[in-house]
């Protein structure tokens, strides 16, 4: 039941399209929260081990390695194109002066998870209570572009809000040998994220897409989900991660095995060999899909395909509320 980060998109398969939008944005600005799965390189510069900078990640993204875990775009960028953004959000560690406001930051960290102390056997990773501090920084530039917390707040309630964390603090749950019981550790993940989330709310978010944990875990979306549906003007929605994945596993050609030549860790060998046909391939390196894989839990989640890949509405009806 508890298996690791690196089985979430296992059964990612098929190579989509995510929907362009063309002309006006649907939201004036995009924020991401989350581990490996969406970093674009704020562990860079950062003292950890859990960074992607180097070929053959980035092989197919027009500036090359950015720090994605994986050959091409991942699932957030899917998401800020369907959106209608000309460009990808920029991360924390490169956004400077209005873009931050204007158009978003992504926050992500591999590695990192719910609890601070996740993943830190890794280094300095961001944990989802340092990306919400760092939020805070981005929220006080908007408070003086644009004059007052009020009006900065008005702009952040109509923006969309990725949030997808969980999946390393399972994969550090499974390696503690003093772990609490399996109940025990969902009630204090639930705990945190549903405190975490709130906060989130507090910070002036209304429109928040919350990403299930993939085939790890056991925690259903309606514990940590239900005391949203209560936080005025509020509107969350949950996507299936597992259940898209899972409906999908066929239409890749090489589901199970890893496309770039990886270390004895699964991440791939700087400056390796990495296969040419990765259109075909769900995995990247051991843990991340690629980017053919992105894109269709990226399609479905924006315009969902089955009532229960997004509930209780997928993302292009979220941003419309």
């Amino acid at each position: 039941m508890y298996k690791t980060i690196f089985t979430i998109f296992m059964f990612l398969v098929a190579v989509n399209l995510v929907p362009t939008v063309h002309g006006k944005k649907l939201v004036p600005c995009y924020f991401v929260f989350g581990d490996s799965l969406v970093d674009n390189g704020n562990n860079n510069d950062r003292n950890t081990v859990a960074n992607a900078n180097f070929l053959p990640y980035g092989i197919d993204y027009p500036d090359g390695p950015t720090g994605r875990f994986t050959n091409g775009r991942n699932v957030a960028d899917f998401i800020a194109e369907a959106l209608g953004f000309a460009d990808h959000i920029p991360s924390f560690a490169t956004a400077k002066g209005g873009d931050a406001v204007v158009n978003g930051t992504n926050y992500a960290s591999g590695s990192a998870g719910i609890l601070s102390g996740t993943g830190k056997e890794f280094g300095d990773v961001i944990s989802l209570d340092d990306q919400l501090q760092n939020h805070q920084t981005t929220i006080a530039r908007c408070n003086s572009m644009l004059g007052s917390a009020h009006a900065a707040k008005s702009h952040l309630g109509q923006c969309l809000y990725y949030v997808g964390m969980g999946s390393n603090d399972y994969a550090t749950y499974t390696m503690n040998p003093d772990r609490p019981s399996p109940d025990q550790y969902a009630s204090l993940l639930i705990d945190n994220y549903s405190r975490q989330l709130r906060e989130l709310y507090g910070y002036g978010a209304r429109k928040v897409a919350v990403f299930g944990l993939g085939t790890i875990g056991c925690v259903p979306a309606a514990h940590y989900m239900y005391g949203m549906l209560y936080l005025v003007g509020a509107k969350f929605t949950y996507i299936d991660t597992f259940g898209i994945a899972a409906s999908k596993i066929s239409s890749f050609k090489y589901p199970n095995l890893e496309c770039c030549t990886v270390t004895v860790g699964g991440t791939c060998v700087p400056q390796g060999v990495a296969c040419p046909d990765r259109a075909y391939f769900a995995y990247f390196d051991g843990y991340h899909p690629t980017e053919a894989a992105a894109a269709v839990l990226a399609k479905r989640a924006f315009a969902a395909r089955s009532p229960s890949d997004a509930y209780p509405f997928d993302i292009q009806h979220l941003v419309q509320m």
